[in-house]
């Protein structure tokens, strides 16, 4: 039987980035009309009024988190439970129907629609984006349109499309601290912390919110990269954020990494305060270079464990390695790696990743800064004037990466694999959804959803706190070494940042 769902009308406000309304459904049935206008409350709200929007719906039902995939499941915009399930150790999303909404931009006025969409979202072919002006699957103020509708200030253009997103590690976000205002956890690698791009309920805050209730509004704190696991804080209010931040920014909080790079790292402390450029803000690509940013990092080796010599004959050969595991050995093949303690003095964005490619010692299985492919043979080391290697070529050379080199590069970056998967996901898979005939992701390989580079410890710098998660498994020492299992205090990293201050 039918279910018939009217959604009321929320008080619409200016909207300056895309914003949602999810369907869920699988690839197998559906059935939904959509007409929707969602927009944020907290801004000024414009001069239209936003009307009610009616969704119709057939033989809706939910799922659980460990349930398998629906036939059907369409519910209202924020459906509960979430629409997980897990298959092949990876946290899934059934697929579900999205309104994307944007006001006009003062840059698209007086140009016609297809225009904006040919341009600015280059995501999908145009033919695309004209099939769906013509079946309604994009409307201006509710309203369906001809492709060549010329925009003006006010419109709202919504755009409905069949969401695939990328499945996550099933691993557990598992709790080191809580207390009235704050939850410490420790991320896994690979799930984003905000919904952003392909990730919507595959991201920290909504895999946390689907396991403490609809109420619930984790905060996050601090910023760790989708790759990056470790210490991540959610407050459970705005106040208790706000105070953490504060805190934060204000450099009383001392944090420490682990990494896992390629070759000996030198004994004691090493500070590096070379400055960083970002020489690509799409690509949120950094490098070393005398012009840039004020940057300071103090690295110190916590263990070298040497390369493992091919077994002689007679000898039983080691376990088979993962393939990202190999690959990163590959890197550093006769070289050995070493786990590296790191102390960021300042915050730039990928500065430990930068400062240790720089020193000549990248993460092991760094898929940008470790890439032979982008950087050349030396990897960027010491080349702060980029006399050997021009921003330009970088870049170039980046954009240029392939499939087969997806375990080195395509995979890190959101929007070029995003692009990528468009373009080729046919091939990946050989299948295409029954619902909107997009062709389907491959599930990502080991290095898609890991980076050896942990947030190990959060400390107030007076004594007040302190929280250290357990070092992951990639910084253990490997079968048949010993070495560290543990990490101690940071009284020598912090005495090396005093010592170069000086």
């Amino acid at each position: 039987m039918g279910a018939r769902i009217r959604l009321g009308a929320r008080r619409a406000g200016y909207c300056t980035s895309w914003v949602t309304l999810p369907l869920l459904c699988t690839t197998q049935k559906m059935a939904a009309t959509v007409a929707t206008r969602l927009v944020n409350d907290n801004e000024t709200p414009p001069l239209t009024p936003n009307p009610t929007s009616v969704v119709e719906v057939s033989d809706a039902v939910t799922m659980s988190p460990a349930a398998e995939p629906p036939a059907v499941a369409i519910t209202p915009s924020d459906p509960w439970p979430r629409p997980y399930y897990v298959e092949d150790g990876l946290r899934r999303v059934v697929p579900y129907h999205y309104t994307y909404n944007t006001w006009c931009k003062e840059r698209w006025r007086g140009r016609k629609l297809m225009e904006i969409f040919e341009v600015e979202f280059r995501d999908r072919p145009a033919e695309y984006y004209r099939n769906a002006v013509e079946t309604g699957l994009v409307v201006v103020n509710g309203k369906a349109v001809g492709p060549e509708h010329v925009l003006k200030n006010g419109d709202l253009i919504s755009h409905t499309t069949h969401r695939h997103e990328p499945p996550v590690t099933a691993e557990p976000i598992r709790v080191i601290h809580e207390d009235n205002d704050l939850i410490v956890i420790n991320k896994p690698s690979g799930v984003p912390v905000h919904p952003a791009g392909r990730y919507n309920y595959n991201s920290v805050v909504e895999i946390i919110k689907s396991e403490r209730g609809p109420g619930f509004l984790p905060r996050p704190c601090n910023r760790l990269d989708r790759l990056t696991s470790g210490i991540m804080f959610l407050a459970k209010s705005q106040h208790a954020a706000e105070r953490l931040v504060a805190q934060i920014s204000q450099r009383s909080v001392r944090k420490e990494y682990i990494a896992r790079v390629v070759g000996r790292f030198p004994d004691g402390e090493v500070v590096c305060d070379q400055p960083i450029l970002q020489i690509s803000p799409k690509l949120t690509l950094n490098r070393v270079r005398a012009n840039g940013k004020a940057a300071r990092t103090v690295f110190k080796r916590l263990a070298y464990y040497p390369p493992v010599d091919p077994p002689t004959k007679g000898q039983t050969e080691q376990p088979a390695m993962p393939d990202a595991e190999q690959a990163a050995q590959r890197r550093g093949e006769g070289e050995g790696y070493s786990i590296v303690r790191c102390l960021p003095v300042t915050g730039r964005t990928h500065q430990i990743r930068v400062h240790l490619q720089f020193l000549g010692h990248p993460i092991q299985n760094d898929p940008i800064y470790a890439n032979q492919k982008v950087w050349g043979f030396d990897l960027g080391r010491n080349d702060a004037d980029a006399a050997r290697n021009s921003d330009e070529d970088i870049i170039s050379r980046l954009s240029r990466m392939g499939k087969e080199d997806i375990a080195d590069a395509v995979a890190y970056y959101d929007e070029m694999v995003d692009n990528y998967h468009r373009k080729k996901a046919e091939k990946m898979s050989g299948q295409l959804c029954d619902v909107c005939r997009t062709p389907l992701y491959t599930d990502p390989g080991e290095q898609e959803l890991s980076l050896w580079l942990h947030s190990l410890r959060y400390e107030d710098a007076d004594g007040a706190w302190s929280y250290v998660s357990p070092l992951p498994a990639w910084a253990l020492p490997p079968s048949g070494m010993t070495g560290p299992t543990e990490v101690g205090g940071m009284d020598d990293l912090v005495s090396a940042v005093d010592a170069s201050s000086t």
